[in-house]
């Protein structure tokens, strides 16, 4: 798994973080797409949709709720290409503003690349790198849950939570 922390500019902040599956994209899309897919492979204890998008209930639109115990974060899903591209941004919950997240699927041979990066604004100045460790630290998390998961669904194994 790669970690590249970008410079974006004008006070934000951004990371990209990269990973391989096995799976081909048709099998990691619906896990990324279907939020309640998330606590199949990933730390959460509870996810669900808000309110469905249109006119894909997952799609542009859907609010999301992701969380661990009481804390969680409320997301909008704003970019929603099937199997490759889902974009969301925090709505709340997140240490930071402005925060938009993409999660980009890539063909790699009979596999996938994983792409999730992302952005946003310090929410006080000076805490920018705490901000980004927190952000960095959960999505390093979900990457490896996810890519383990898709792993054991692509080889036939039985799927256990990440």
């Amino acid at each position: 798994m790669a970690d590249r922390p970008d410079a974006v500019g004008g006070g934000r902040l951004g990371y990209e973080l990269v990973g391989h599956t096995a799976a081909p994209p048709e099998v990691v899309w619906p896990l990324v797409a279907e939020v309640e897919h998330w606590k199949e492979w990933s730390f959460l204890t509870h996810t669900f949709l808000r309110q469905p998008g249109a006119p894909d209930p997952n799609g542009v639109g859907a609010v999301r709720r992701l969380a661990v115990g009481p804390f969680g974060s409320t997301e909008e899903v704003v970019a929603f290409e099937p199997p490759r591209h889902l974009g969301y941004v925090a709505r709340r919950g997140m240490p930071a503003r402005h925060y938009r997240a993409d999660v980009v699927l890539d063909p790699e041979g009979s596999g996938t690349r994983i792409t999730w990066s992302g952005t946003m604004d310090p929410l006080v100045p000076g805490s920018g790198p705490l901000a980004l460790a927190y952000a960095r630290s959960f999505v390093r998390r979900f990457l490896s849950g996810l890519t383990r998961y898709a792993d054991r669904r692509a080889d036939g194994s039985p799927s256990t939570p990440g």
